[in-house]
């Protein structure tokens, strides 16, 4: 791999052509980051720069991160004026935000903004600024007036004084999110992800092992492409490599499937039950503390309620995803376990895995299992993470 190559984390930007535009705040020093990442995820680039972003970083700079054509000047192709799938500026300065809104057309930068709007290609700016200057009732009429535009502006947190910008990943993210939504058929999707646990005291609970890992990277590519993604999470160890936009936290099994049932009342496409949720609940559980130093405890355990059979009659017409975790059965029993499962709970699919597998680099990650029986392994967590965004996608298709 050369150092100008990148490594492929996704498809969310293939195919797609993306001006990356830089004004001068001190936060265009990274734009390698914003670009490379980009490319991570399949987008191709042309960078357009203002005068002033080029005394902050060079062209030299961004041409190796981009490996595409860089805009610095006036000149007779006017290749600013070219279709982009979206255009993001960022850092985008305050004066920058107030001249698009304005309609001045001062520079490329500018002149590029206002051809795309014309045509209604997406916009997201990415502002960095001073506390104050962000703060300043004038910003937020410009801010307000750019996204009844349907333009996109993402503020970061204020640190050290400043409004600074957000972290590269999550903007490429929201950029993909914005891009992709805006193709047909985006679905509405819940996923549920994490461990669960049943309180035995108010300090003590029994609980299931699951870290989220495979949760959360599920919902972040469903995201990226577009799709309306709500996370009810319990327990978890990892975290979503970005923010997303609807995160609710139920650690309980009850809790969690109380939440879901509420969830239902809206219109959702997809339901993905990823969660590990918990068998057996503690009966009745303690008020208070148990005291220690008493001998034995008998702790009695009761079947919990299963989700995906309690939502049943509750989701019907949408695509059901489950996962099965076994350990210690033959992969066509554990084939057989899944189906059983699908027609039981009524679900389009089944993720299934093995215990014994799931660190072992030379078994599959899981196995997919559809209603008719077939099945197919899933090599690695990626290829796992892109079964799920097309099951979601192909059942789209079908009902259209």
């Amino acid at each position: 791999m050369r150092d100008t190559d990148v490594e492929s984390r996704g498809s969310s930007l293939a195919g797609k052509h993306i001006l990356l535009g830089i004004s001068g705040g001190i936060a265009a020093v990274d734009s390698v980051r914003i670009a490379r990442e980009l490319r991570r995820h399949g987008a191709t680039l042309s960078v357009c720069m203002t005068n002033s972003a080029q005394k902050i970083i060079t062209p030299l700079a961004l041409s190796w991160a981009t490996q595409g054509e860089i805009i610095t000047g006036w000149d007779g192709d006017m290749a600013q004026l070219s279709h982009f799938d979206a255009v993001l500026v960022c850092p985008a300065t305050r004066n920058l935000l107030a001249c698009h809104l304005n309609g001045i057309v001062s520079s490329p930068l500018l002149m590029a903004l206002s051809a795309a709007r014309g045509n209604y290609s997406p916009l997201i700016f990415v502002p960095s600024m001073h506390a104050d200057l962000a703060e300043d009732p004038v910003t937020s009429e410009i801010t307000d007036a750019l996204l009844a535009q349907d333009a996109h502006v993402i503020w970061g947190v204020e640190e050290e004084g400043k409004r600074k910008t957000v972290e590269h990943t999550q903007v490429v993210a929201e950029l993909a999110h914005v891009v992709n939504s805006r193709q047909p058929e985006r679905k509405s999707v819940v996923i549920t992800l994490g461990a669960t646990r049943s309180a035995i005291d108010d300090v003590r609970y029994i609980q299931n092992t699951s870290s989220g890992k495979t949760g959360w990277s599920i919902a972040v590519e469903l995201y990226r492409h577009g799709h309306d993604v709500t996370v009810v999470a319990g327990v978890t160890t990892h975290s979503a490599e970005i923010d997303l936009p609807l995160v609710i936290r139920t650690l309980d099994p009850r809790q969690m499937l109380m939440e879901l049932k509420t969830l239902t009342d809206d219109d959702i496409d997809c339901w993905i039950h990823s969660a590990a949720v918990l068998d057996y609940v503690v009966d009745n559980p303690v008020e208070g503390k148990i005291a220690s130093l008493q001998g034995s405890l008998e702790v009695k355990l009761v079947e919990g309620a299963k989700h995906i059979r309690e939502l049943r009659e509750l989701t019907n017409g949408a695509t059901r995803i489950g996962f099965k975790l076994e350990c210690g059965i033959k992969i066509h029993d554990l084939i057989h376990r899944a189906l059983a499962l699908i027609k039981d709970a009524e679900l389009d699919a089944v993720i299934a895995n093995r215990l014994e597998d799931l660190d072992d680099p030379n078994k599959p990650r899981a196995h997919l299992v559809d209603s008719s029986g077939e099945h197919w392994a899933l090599n690695d967590h990626r290829e796992l993470v892109n079964a799920v965004r097309v099951l979601v996608e192909a059942k789209a298709t079908e009902d259209h």
